[in-house]
């Protein structure tokens, strides 16, 4: 079974950052390609980044590039969003997911449906 922690959340002002750590079980992590999505209160989850098996090439939502930057480490089991120059509407609970049926050919999954396997959630809220 997979399990996938997620931590770093908090509360911070306008401008400010935060770096969020997935920490994920399973002996095939560095085989899975990983992203990050977010809830705002009354709305959908909506994708923010994803990165591939290798870390070798990510692709972000436009709302957040430039400002986030998704990374891995394949020894740790750990996939990292670092999230500078906040904003309110960032305001959200965010989510790692893991996709377990990553092709070997890199792609882009930037889907809720290419994710199988998803944490509990950490809070991020971002004050103005």
């Amino acid at each position: 079974q997979v399990q996938l922690v997620e931590s770093g959340g908090g509360l911070v002002e306008a401008g400010g950052s935060l770096r969020l750590s997935c920490a994920a079980s399973g002996r095939t992590f560095s085989g899975w390609a990983m992203g990050w999505f977010r809830q705002a209160p009354g709305k959908e989850r909506e994708f923010v980044a994803t990165i591939s098996r290798s870390g070798g090439t990510t692709y972000y939502a436009d709302s957040v590039t430039g400002r986030f930057t998704i990374s891995r480490d394949n020894a740790k089991n750990t996939v990292y969003l670092q999230m500078n120059s906040l904003k309110p509407e960032d305001t959200a609970v965010y989510y790692c997911a893991a996709n377990p049926r990553t092709a070997l050919t890199v792609r882009i999954y930037a889907r809720r449906d290419d994710y199988d396997y998803w944490g509990q959630g950490t809070q991020v809220t971002v004050s103005s």
